[in-house]
Protein backbone atom coordinates (compact mmCIF):
# COMPACT_ATOMS: atom_id res chain seq x y z
CA UNK A 1 0.00 0.00 0.00
CA UNK A 2 1.39 3.38 -0.77
CA UNK A 3 0.76 6.69 0.20
CA UNK A 4 -0.11 8.42 -3.41
CA UNK A 5 -3.13 8.60 -5.02
CA UNK A 6 -2.83 7.68 -8.78
CA UNK A 7 -4.88 10.00 -11.08
CA UNK A 8 -6.16 8.22 -13.66
CA UNK A 9 -7.49 10.77 -16.08
CA UNK A 10 -10.00 9.12 -18.78
CA UNK A 11 -11.18 12.41 -20.02
CA UNK A 12 -9.85 11.37 -23.82
CA UNK A 13 -11.69 7.84 -23.83
CA UNK A 14 -14.35 8.15 -21.32
CA UNK A 15 -15.45 11.50 -21.19
CA UNK A 16 -15.45 11.97 -25.25
CA UNK A 17 -17.94 9.04 -25.13
CA UNK A 18 -20.48 12.32 -24.57
CA UNK A 19 -22.48 12.86 -27.50
CA UNK A 20 -21.03 15.45 -29.33
CA UNK A 21 -17.81 15.42 -27.21
CA UNK A 22 -15.91 13.65 -30.37
CA UNK A 23 -12.26 15.16 -30.89
CA UNK A 24 -9.73 14.54 -33.79
CA UNK A 25 -6.45 13.35 -33.10
CA UNK A 26 -4.71 16.83 -33.05
CA UNK A 27 -6.78 17.81 -30.33
CA UNK A 28 -6.58 15.00 -28.21
CA UNK A 29 -2.70 15.40 -28.96
CA UNK A 30 -3.08 18.79 -27.11
CA UNK A 31 -5.19 17.96 -24.11
CA UNK A 32 -2.22 14.98 -23.39
CA UNK A 33 0.05 17.62 -23.73
CA UNK A 34 -1.62 19.55 -20.97
CA UNK A 35 -2.35 16.72 -18.78
CA UNK A 36 1.11 15.67 -18.88
CA UNK A 37 2.15 19.45 -17.66
CA UNK A 38 -0.62 18.94 -15.11
CA UNK A 39 1.39 15.80 -13.94
CA UNK A 40 -1.41 13.44 -14.43
CA UNK A 41 -0.33 9.45 -13.65
CA UNK A 42 -1.89 7.69 -16.16
CA UNK A 43 -3.61 9.19 -19.01
CA UNK A 44 -6.11 6.55 -20.95
CA UNK A 45 -5.73 7.88 -24.42
CA UNK A 46 -8.73 6.12 -26.21
CA UNK A 47 -9.77 3.41 -27.17
CA UNK A 48 -7.40 1.83 -30.01
CA UNK A 49 -9.37 -0.91 -31.62
CA UNK A 50 -12.46 0.94 -32.05
CA UNK A 51 -11.96 3.44 -35.03
CA UNK A 52 -8.35 3.89 -37.28
CA UNK A 53 -9.18 7.32 -35.63
CA UNK A 54 -9.01 6.34 -32.12
CA UNK A 55 -5.49 4.44 -32.49
CA UNK A 56 -3.96 7.40 -34.35
CA UNK A 57 -4.73 9.08 -31.69
CA UNK A 58 -3.45 6.76 -29.24
CA UNK A 59 -0.31 6.08 -31.20
CA UNK A 60 0.44 10.12 -31.41
CA UNK A 61 -0.13 10.39 -27.36
CA UNK A 62 2.37 7.07 -26.79
CA UNK A 63 5.00 8.88 -28.95
CA UNK A 64 4.45 11.95 -27.74
CA UNK A 65 4.29 11.56 -23.99
CA UNK A 66 7.00 10.72 -22.00
CA UNK A 67 6.39 11.43 -18.28
CA UNK A 68 2.68 10.02 -17.74
CA UNK A 69 2.09 6.66 -18.59
CA UNK A 70 -0.22 5.92 -21.73
CA UNK A 71 -3.44 3.75 -21.69
CA UNK A 72 -5.62 2.16 -24.03
CA UNK A 73 -8.65 0.41 -23.43
CA UNK A 74 -9.23 -3.00 -24.96
CA UNK A 75 -12.06 -5.32 -24.69
CA UNK A 76 -11.55 -8.91 -23.47
CA UNK A 77 -10.37 -10.16 -27.00
CA UNK A 78 -7.44 -10.61 -28.80
CA UNK A 79 -8.12 -8.41 -31.75
CA UNK A 80 -8.90 -5.48 -29.04
CA UNK A 81 -5.72 -5.78 -26.60
CA UNK A 82 -3.25 -6.25 -29.92
CA UNK A 83 -4.68 -3.20 -31.40
CA UNK A 84 -3.50 -1.35 -28.51
CA UNK A 85 -0.27 -2.69 -28.02
CA UNK A 86 0.74 -1.96 -31.24
CA UNK A 87 -0.34 1.71 -31.19
CA UNK A 88 1.68 1.62 -27.75
CA UNK A 89 4.84 0.80 -28.92
CA UNK A 90 6.21 4.12 -28.99
CA UNK A 91 4.70 4.90 -25.36
CA UNK A 92 8.02 5.31 -22.58
CA UNK A 93 5.23 3.74 -20.06
CA UNK A 94 2.28 1.87 -21.72
CA UNK A 95 -0.93 0.33 -19.96
CA UNK A 96 -3.37 -2.18 -21.22
CA UNK A 97 -6.53 -1.76 -19.84
CA UNK A 98 -8.86 -5.14 -20.75
CA UNK A 99 -12.67 -5.38 -19.63
CA UNK A 100 -15.67 -7.53 -19.42
CA UNK A 101 -18.98 -7.59 -17.69
CA UNK A 102 -19.25 -9.60 -14.84
CA UNK A 103 -22.67 -8.90 -13.35
CA UNK A 104 -25.70 -11.41 -14.18
CA UNK A 105 -27.54 -8.55 -16.26
CA UNK A 106 -25.16 -7.58 -18.66
CA UNK A 107 -23.61 -11.56 -18.89
CA UNK A 108 -27.25 -12.26 -20.00
CA UNK A 109 -28.47 -9.93 -21.60
CA UNK A 110 -25.60 -8.08 -23.40
CA UNK A 111 -22.85 -10.85 -23.56
CA UNK A 112 -24.69 -13.38 -23.82
CA UNK A 113 -22.26 -15.48 -21.96
CA UNK A 114 -22.31 -18.09 -19.09
CA UNK A 115 -20.64 -17.04 -15.98
CA UNK A 116 -17.84 -19.81 -16.37
CA UNK A 117 -17.22 -18.13 -19.74
CA UNK A 118 -16.87 -14.66 -18.92
CA UNK A 119 -14.38 -16.20 -16.36
CA UNK A 120 -12.02 -17.58 -18.84
CA UNK A 121 -12.32 -15.24 -21.36
CA UNK A 122 -10.51 -12.71 -18.39
CA UNK A 123 -8.36 -14.98 -17.93
CA UNK A 124 -7.30 -15.42 -21.51
CA UNK A 125 -7.25 -11.70 -22.47
CA UNK A 126 -5.12 -10.80 -18.86
CA UNK A 127 -2.23 -13.42 -20.04
CA UNK A 128 -2.24 -12.17 -23.62
CA UNK A 129 -2.14 -8.62 -22.48
CA UNK A 130 0.46 -9.62 -20.05
CA UNK A 131 2.82 -10.59 -22.89
CA UNK A 132 2.74 -8.11 -25.02
CA UNK A 133 3.01 -5.29 -21.77
CA UNK A 134 4.02 -5.19 -18.44
CA UNK A 135 1.04 -2.76 -16.85
CA UNK A 136 -1.82 -4.16 -17.68
CA UNK A 137 -5.01 -3.02 -15.81
CA UNK A 138 -8.52 -5.34 -15.72
CA UNK A 139 -11.88 -3.78 -15.15
CA UNK A 140 -14.90 -5.75 -14.61
CA UNK A 141 -17.68 -4.00 -16.21
CA UNK A 142 -20.77 -2.97 -13.88
CA UNK A 143 -18.44 -4.45 -11.58
CA UNK A 144 -20.38 -2.74 -8.33
CA UNK A 145 -23.66 -4.46 -9.21
CA UNK A 146 -21.88 -8.11 -9.82
CA UNK A 147 -22.26 -10.55 -7.28
CA UNK A 148 -19.84 -11.07 -5.00
CA UNK A 149 -18.63 -14.57 -4.72
CA UNK A 150 -18.30 -14.73 -8.54
CA UNK A 151 -16.76 -11.08 -8.65
CA UNK A 152 -14.06 -12.42 -5.78
CA UNK A 153 -13.32 -15.40 -8.15
CA UNK A 154 -12.91 -13.54 -11.78
CA UNK A 155 -10.22 -10.41 -9.67
CA UNK A 156 -8.50 -13.67 -7.97
CA UNK A 157 -7.77 -15.21 -11.21
CA UNK A 158 -6.64 -11.76 -12.79
CA UNK A 159 -4.31 -10.66 -10.73
CA UNK A 160 -2.86 -14.38 -10.37
CA UNK A 161 -2.22 -13.79 -14.29
CA UNK A 162 -0.80 -10.98 -13.67
CA UNK A 163 -3.49 -7.92 -14.13
CA UNK A 164 -1.10 -4.87 -11.75
CA UNK A 165 -4.36 -2.95 -11.13
CA UNK A 166 -7.81 -3.79 -10.10
CA UNK A 167 -10.21 -1.37 -11.17
CA UNK A 168 -13.83 -1.62 -9.75
CA UNK A 169 -16.27 0.64 -12.02
CA UNK A 170 -19.77 1.95 -10.84
CA UNK A 171 -20.65 1.89 -14.40
CA UNK A 172 -24.16 2.87 -13.84
CA UNK A 173 -23.81 5.45 -11.42
CA UNK A 174 -25.81 3.45 -8.91
CA UNK A 175 -23.81 3.47 -5.70
CA UNK A 176 -23.82 5.46 -2.38
CA UNK A 177 -20.47 6.23 -1.07
CA UNK A 178 -20.56 4.28 2.56
CA UNK A 179 -21.56 0.88 0.53
CA UNK A 180 -19.72 1.58 -2.23
CA UNK A 181 -16.73 1.96 -0.09
CA UNK A 182 -17.45 -1.13 1.80
CA UNK A 183 -18.07 -2.94 -1.28
CA UNK A 184 -14.36 -1.84 -2.30
CA UNK A 185 -13.03 -3.21 1.28
CA UNK A 186 -15.09 -6.26 0.92
CA UNK A 187 -13.64 -7.43 -2.02
CA UNK A 188 -10.19 -6.52 -1.13
CA UNK A 189 -10.68 -8.76 2.42
CA UNK A 190 -11.69 -11.86 0.64
CA UNK A 191 -9.67 -12.04 -2.77
CA UNK A 192 -6.09 -13.44 -1.61
CA UNK A 193 -4.04 -12.30 -3.84
CA UNK A 194 -5.46 -9.13 -3.31
CA UNK A 195 -2.10 -6.68 -2.29
CA UNK A 196 -0.36 -8.00 -5.40
CA UNK A 197 -2.47 -5.67 -7.31
CA UNK A 198 -2.90 -1.21 -6.94
CA UNK A 199 -7.13 -1.45 -6.44
CA UNK A 200 -8.82 1.38 -8.27
CA UNK A 201 -12.07 3.44 -8.60
CA UNK A 202 -14.17 4.83 -11.35
CA UNK A 203 -17.44 6.59 -10.70
CA UNK A 204 -20.36 7.49 -12.67
CA UNK A 205 -22.15 10.46 -11.58
CA UNK A 206 -25.91 9.51 -12.41
CA UNK A 207 -26.80 10.31 -8.76
CA UNK A 208 -24.29 13.20 -8.63
CA UNK A 209 -22.20 11.00 -6.18
CA UNK A 210 -18.96 10.29 -8.21
CA UNK A 211 -16.89 12.31 -6.37
CA UNK A 212 -18.55 11.02 -2.79
CA UNK A 213 -18.42 7.40 -4.29
CA UNK A 214 -14.84 7.04 -5.05
CA UNK A 215 -13.32 9.45 -2.38
CA UNK A 216 -15.37 6.61 0.11
CA UNK A 217 -13.53 3.89 -2.33
CA UNK A 218 -10.19 5.37 -1.26
CA UNK A 219 -10.93 6.03 2.34
CA UNK A 220 -13.10 3.18 3.64
CA UNK A 221 -11.64 0.56 0.88
CA UNK A 222 -8.39 1.24 0.45
CA UNK A 223 -8.18 2.10 -3.10
CA UNK A 224 -4.82 3.72 -4.10
CA UNK A 225 -6.18 5.09 -7.85
CA UNK A 226 -9.07 7.14 -9.13
CA UNK A 227 -10.24 7.26 -12.57
CA UNK A 228 -11.47 10.52 -13.45
CA UNK A 229 -11.85 13.12 -16.43
CA UNK A 230 -11.36 17.10 -16.08
CA UNK A 231 -14.61 18.92 -15.51
CA UNK A 232 -16.37 15.36 -14.93
CA UNK A 233 -16.77 14.88 -18.90
CA UNK A 234 -18.54 12.12 -19.85
CA UNK A 235 -21.49 9.92 -20.68
CA UNK A 236 -24.75 10.94 -19.63
CA UNK A 237 -24.20 12.65 -16.06
CA UNK A 238 -20.56 12.71 -16.36
CA UNK A 239 -17.63 10.68 -14.55
CA UNK A 240 -15.90 12.07 -11.21
CA UNK A 241 -14.21 14.84 -11.27
CA UNK A 242 -10.16 15.33 -11.81
CA UNK A 243 -10.22 18.77 -10.28
CA UNK A 244 -12.79 17.79 -6.95
CA UNK A 245 -10.68 14.61 -6.26
CA UNK A 246 -7.56 16.43 -6.26
CA UNK A 247 -8.08 19.09 -4.55
CA UNK A 248 -10.18 17.48 -2.07
CA UNK A 249 -7.22 15.03 -1.41
CA UNK A 250 -4.84 17.94 -1.11
CA UNK A 251 -7.38 20.19 1.22
CA UNK A 252 -8.52 17.62 3.55
CA UNK A 253 -5.01 15.66 3.50
CA UNK A 254 -5.62 15.46 7.31
CA UNK A 255 -8.30 13.36 6.53
CA UNK A 256 -7.04 11.47 3.68
CA UNK A 257 -3.27 10.85 4.83
CA UNK A 258 -3.08 10.41 1.06
CA UNK A 259 0.03 12.76 -1.66
CA UNK A 260 -1.09 13.27 -5.00
CA UNK A 261 1.18 14.32 -7.66
CA UNK A 262 -1.13 16.86 -9.76
CA UNK A 263 0.64 20.22 -10.02
CA UNK A 264 -2.49 22.15 -9.05
CA UNK A 265 -1.76 25.85 -11.19
CA UNK A 266 -2.40 23.86 -14.09
CA UNK A 267 -6.07 23.17 -13.46
CA UNK A 268 -7.53 26.07 -14.74
CA UNK A 269 -5.97 25.44 -18.48
CA UNK A 270 -7.18 21.83 -18.71
CA UNK A 271 -10.58 22.71 -17.49
CA UNK A 272 -10.47 26.20 -20.30
CA UNK A 273 -9.24 23.65 -22.90
CA UNK A 274 -11.29 20.62 -22.82
CA UNK A 275 -14.64 22.70 -22.25
CA UNK A 276 -13.46 24.97 -25.69
CA UNK A 277 -12.49 21.54 -27.56
CA UNK A 278 -15.60 20.06 -26.94
CA UNK A 279 -17.97 22.54 -26.59
CA UNK A 280 -19.34 21.26 -23.17
CA UNK A 281 -19.34 24.85 -21.00
CA UNK A 282 -18.76 24.80 -17.43
CA UNK A 283 -21.58 26.48 -15.21
CA UNK A 284 -20.91 29.25 -12.91
CA UNK A 285 -21.19 27.47 -9.69
CA UNK A 286 -18.91 24.53 -10.71
CA UNK A 287 -16.43 23.66 -7.50
CA UNK A 288 -12.61 24.38 -8.30
CA UNK A 289 -13.00 25.75 -12.09
CA UNK A 290 -16.11 27.43 -12.10
CA UNK A 291 -16.42 31.54 -12.61
CA UNK A 292 -18.13 31.84 -9.18
CA UNK A 293 -15.88 28.97 -7.30
CA UNK A 294 -13.87 31.73 -5.60
CA UNK A 295 -16.50 34.41 -5.63
CA UNK A 296 -18.02 36.24 -2.78
CA UNK A 297 -21.12 38.30 -2.90
CA UNK A 298 -22.34 38.51 0.53
CA UNK A 299 -21.47 41.72 2.35
CA UNK A 300 -20.44 39.49 5.69
CA UNK A 301 -18.28 37.35 4.02
CA UNK A 302 -16.80 40.21 1.68
CA UNK A 303 -16.13 41.50 5.37
CA UNK A 304 -14.58 38.25 6.42
CA UNK A 305 -12.22 37.50 3.22
CA UNK A 306 -10.75 41.24 3.42
CA UNK A 307 -9.82 40.56 7.30
CA UNK A 308 -8.74 37.21 6.93
CA UNK A 309 -8.76 34.90 3.62
CA UNK A 310 -9.25 31.48 5.25
CA UNK A 311 -12.44 32.90 6.94
CA UNK A 312 -14.57 31.81 4.19
CA UNK A 313 -11.33 30.48 1.40
CA UNK A 314 -10.30 26.89 2.22
CA UNK A 315 -8.47 26.33 -0.97
CA UNK A 316 -6.68 29.64 -2.84
CA UNK A 317 -7.62 30.59 -6.21
CA UNK A 318 -4.04 30.87 -7.43
CA UNK A 319 -3.27 27.02 -6.55
CA UNK A 320 -5.78 26.41 -9.39
CA UNK A 321 -4.38 28.40 -12.12
CA UNK A 322 -6.55 31.64 -11.43
CA UNK A 323 -3.87 34.64 -10.99
CA UNK A 324 -3.21 36.24 -8.66
CA UNK A 325 -2.89 39.48 -10.68
CA UNK A 326 -5.22 42.05 -11.31
CA UNK A 327 -3.72 43.32 -14.13
CA UNK A 328 -5.94 43.34 -17.53
CA UNK A 329 -4.00 43.62 -20.70
CA UNK A 330 -5.08 45.57 -23.69
CA UNK A 331 -3.90 46.63 -26.91
CA UNK A 332 -0.59 48.50 -25.64
CA UNK A 333 0.30 45.57 -23.77
CA UNK A 334 3.34 43.90 -25.43
CA UNK A 335 4.24 40.36 -26.59
CA UNK A 336 6.70 39.72 -23.05
CA UNK A 337 3.47 40.16 -21.46
CA UNK A 338 0.87 38.82 -23.30
CA UNK A 339 3.61 35.57 -23.07
CA UNK A 340 4.15 35.84 -19.58
CA UNK A 341 0.40 36.09 -18.58
CA UNK A 342 0.29 32.66 -20.76
CA UNK A 343 2.51 30.78 -18.53
CA UNK A 344 1.24 32.45 -15.29
CA UNK A 345 -2.19 30.86 -16.81
CA UNK A 346 -0.25 27.50 -17.33
CA UNK A 347 -0.46 27.70 -20.99
CA UNK A 348 2.62 26.45 -23.31
CA UNK A 349 2.14 26.57 -27.06
CA UNK A 350 4.13 23.98 -28.91
CA UNK A 351 5.98 26.72 -31.04
CA UNK A 352 6.83 29.89 -31.75
CA UNK A 353 4.50 29.78 -34.63
CA UNK A 354 1.67 29.41 -32.52
CA UNK A 355 2.73 32.18 -29.51
CA UNK A 356 3.19 34.87 -32.46
CA UNK A 357 -0.57 33.66 -34.49
CA UNK A 358 -1.95 33.89 -30.74
CA UNK A 359 -0.34 37.20 -30.17
CA UNK A 360 -1.90 38.11 -33.21
CA UNK A 361 -5.26 37.25 -32.26
CA UNK A 362 -4.70 38.86 -28.85
CA UNK A 363 -4.10 42.21 -30.48
CA UNK A 364 -7.12 41.95 -33.05
CA UNK A 365 -9.33 41.17 -29.98
CA UNK A 366 -7.86 44.04 -28.35
CA UNK A 367 -8.56 46.64 -30.84
CA UNK A 368 -12.78 45.48 -30.99
CA UNK A 369 -12.87 45.18 -26.60
CA UNK A 370 -10.67 47.30 -24.24
CA UNK A 371 -9.80 45.14 -21.61
CA UNK A 372 -8.48 41.40 -21.92
CA UNK A 373 -9.40 39.15 -18.87
CA UNK A 374 -7.97 35.64 -18.19
CA UNK A 375 -10.83 33.75 -19.60
CA UNK A 376 -10.37 36.02 -22.92
CA UNK A 377 -7.14 34.80 -23.33
CA UNK A 378 -7.73 31.45 -22.40
CA UNK A 379 -10.90 31.25 -24.80
CA UNK A 380 -8.27 32.70 -27.24
CA UNK A 381 -5.51 30.11 -27.06
CA UNK A 382 -7.72 27.42 -26.78
CA UNK A 383 -9.38 28.75 -30.49
CA UNK A 384 -8.13 25.99 -33.28
CA UNK A 385 -7.10 28.80 -35.34
CA UNK A 386 -3.99 28.99 -33.17
CA UNK A 387 -2.91 25.63 -33.65
CA UNK A 388 -4.99 25.57 -37.18
CA UNK A 389 -5.29 22.15 -39.22
CA UNK A 390 -6.75 21.37 -42.93
CA UNK A 391 -10.57 22.46 -42.73
CA UNK A 392 -13.46 21.91 -44.91
CA UNK A 393 -15.32 25.75 -44.25
CA UNK A 394 -13.43 28.66 -42.62
CA UNK A 395 -15.15 32.01 -41.47
CA UNK A 396 -13.75 34.99 -43.45
CA UNK A 397 -16.91 38.00 -42.80
CA UNK A 398 -20.18 38.49 -42.17
CA UNK A 399 -22.99 41.87 -42.35
CA UNK A 400 -26.48 41.41 -41.00
CA UNK A 401 -29.20 43.87 -40.90
CA UNK A 402 -31.81 43.35 -37.86
CA UNK A 403 -34.67 46.22 -37.55
CA UNK A 404 -37.88 46.48 -35.18
CA UNK A 405 -40.76 45.01 -37.26
CA UNK A 406 -38.58 43.98 -39.99
CA UNK A 407 -37.28 40.24 -40.98
CA UNK A 408 -33.26 40.24 -40.35
CA UNK A 409 -31.35 39.45 -42.92
CA UNK A 410 -27.47 38.31 -43.21
CA UNK A 411 -24.48 38.13 -45.83
CA UNK A 412 -21.60 35.64 -45.20
CA UNK A 413 -18.28 34.93 -46.46
CA UNK A 414 -16.66 31.83 -45.86
CA UNK A 415 -14.19 29.50 -47.72
CA UNK A 416 -15.01 25.94 -48.79
CA UNK A 417 -11.55 23.94 -49.38
CA UNK A 418 -9.60 27.43 -49.80
CA UNK A 419 -12.19 28.78 -52.16
CA UNK A 420 -14.55 31.79 -50.80
CA UNK A 421 -17.95 31.82 -51.14
CA UNK A 422 -20.83 33.81 -50.61
CA UNK A 423 -24.31 33.03 -49.10
CA UNK A 424 -27.05 35.27 -48.25
CA UNK A 425 -30.41 34.62 -46.34
CA UNK A 426 -33.03 36.41 -44.17
CA UNK A 427 -34.08 34.40 -40.94
CA UNK A 428 -36.47 34.86 -37.47
CA UNK A 429 -33.22 36.78 -35.72
CA UNK A 430 -29.95 37.65 -37.11
CA UNK A 431 -28.34 34.10 -36.06
CA UNK A 432 -31.10 32.29 -38.06
CA UNK A 433 -30.59 34.14 -40.88
CA UNK A 434 -26.86 33.91 -40.69
CA UNK A 435 -26.58 29.86 -40.16
CA UNK A 436 -28.98 29.35 -42.96
CA UNK A 437 -27.22 32.12 -45.10
CA UNK A 438 -24.26 29.25 -44.77
CA UNK A 439 -26.77 26.47 -45.17
CA UNK A 440 -27.68 28.10 -48.80
CA UNK A 441 -23.76 26.91 -50.31
CA UNK A 442 -23.58 23.66 -47.67
CA UNK A 443 -26.91 21.88 -47.81
CA UNK A 444 -25.81 19.81 -44.74
CA UNK A 445 -28.79 18.32 -43.81
CA UNK A 446 -28.39 18.48 -40.15
CA UNK A 447 -30.21 19.34 -37.56
CA UNK A 448 -29.40 21.64 -34.83
CA UNK A 449 -29.85 19.69 -31.18
CA UNK A 450 -28.25 22.30 -28.80
CA UNK A 451 -27.43 26.09 -29.25
CA UNK A 452 -26.12 27.97 -26.27
CA UNK A 453 -24.00 31.21 -25.54
CA UNK A 454 -21.78 32.04 -22.77
CA UNK A 455 -20.63 35.18 -21.47
CA UNK A 456 -16.57 34.58 -21.41
CA UNK A 457 -16.29 37.33 -19.05
CA UNK A 458 -18.88 39.18 -17.04
CA UNK A 459 -19.69 42.30 -18.64
CA UNK A 460 -21.39 43.86 -21.67
CA UNK A 461 -17.89 44.36 -23.72
CA UNK A 462 -17.91 40.29 -22.78
CA UNK A 463 -17.12 37.97 -25.82
CA UNK A 464 -20.05 35.58 -26.12
CA UNK A 465 -18.94 31.70 -26.72
CA UNK A 466 -21.14 29.61 -28.80
CA UNK A 467 -21.76 26.01 -28.86
CA UNK A 468 -23.59 24.66 -31.52
CA UNK A 469 -24.89 20.69 -31.49
CA UNK A 470 -25.13 19.34 -34.62
CA UNK A 471 -26.88 15.47 -35.69
CA UNK A 472 -26.61 13.81 -38.80
CA UNK A 473 -26.95 10.41 -39.98
CA UNK A 474 -26.74 8.87 -36.28
CA UNK A 475 -23.14 11.53 -35.77
CA UNK A 476 -23.55 14.19 -33.01
CA UNK A 477 -20.83 16.77 -33.07
CA UNK A 478 -19.91 20.21 -31.31
CA UNK A 479 -18.88 22.98 -32.28
CA UNK A 480 -17.40 26.47 -30.92
CA UNK A 481 -17.01 29.74 -31.73
CA UNK A 482 -15.75 32.72 -29.75
CA UNK A 483 -15.81 36.73 -30.65
CA UNK A 484 -17.40 39.67 -28.81
CA UNK A 485 -20.65 39.71 -31.59
CA UNK A 486 -22.45 36.74 -30.88
CA UNK A 487 -23.47 36.25 -33.88
CA UNK A 488 -20.33 35.82 -35.76
CA UNK A 489 -19.20 33.48 -32.97
CA UNK A 490 -22.45 31.50 -33.91
CA UNK A 491 -21.13 31.67 -37.54
CA UNK A 492 -17.78 30.18 -36.36
CA UNK A 493 -19.79 27.47 -34.09
CA UNK A 494 -22.02 26.14 -36.76
CA UNK A 495 -19.01 26.44 -39.55
CA UNK A 496 -16.72 24.59 -36.44
CA UNK A 497 -19.28 21.78 -36.02
CA UNK A 498 -19.68 21.61 -40.11
CA UNK A 499 -15.69 20.62 -40.14
CA UNK A 500 -16.46 18.21 -37.32
CA UNK A 501 -19.40 16.30 -39.17
CA UNK A 502 -16.34 15.68 -42.34
CA UNK A 503 -14.99 13.00 -40.00
CA UNK A 504 -16.77 9.92 -39.94
CA UNK A 505 -14.79 8.50 -37.23
CA UNK A 506 -16.63 4.80 -36.22
CA UNK A 507 -17.77 4.57 -32.20
CA UNK A 508 -17.65 1.70 -30.37
CA UNK A 509 -19.85 1.73 -27.35
CA UNK A 510 -17.47 0.97 -24.44
CA UNK A 511 -17.01 0.36 -20.85
CA UNK A 512 -17.86 3.34 -18.19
Amino acid sequence: MTDKLIIFDTTLRDGEQSPGASMTRDEKLRIARQLERLKVDVIEAGFAASSNGDFEAVQSIANAIKDSTVCSLSRANDRDISRAAEALKGAANARIHTFIATSALHMEKKLRMTPDQVLEQAIQSVRFARNLVADVEFSPEDGYRSDMDFLCRVLEAVITEGATTINVPDTVGYAVPELYGQFIKTLRERVPNSDKAIWSVHCHNDLGMAVANSLAGVKIGGARQVECTINGLGERAGNCSLEEIVMAVKTRRDYFGLDVGIDTKHILAASRMVSQTTGFVVQPNKAVVGANAFAHASGIHQDGMLKARDTYEIMRAEDVGWSASKMVLGKLSGRNAFKQRLQDLGVQLESEVEINTAFALFKELADRKAEIFDEDILALVSDESVTPEKEQYGFVSLSQHSETGERPHASIVFTVEGKEVKGTSDGNGPVDASLKAIETHVKSGAEMVLYSVNAISGSTESQGEVTVRLQNSGRVVNGTGADPDIVVASAKAYLSALNKLQSKADRVAAQG
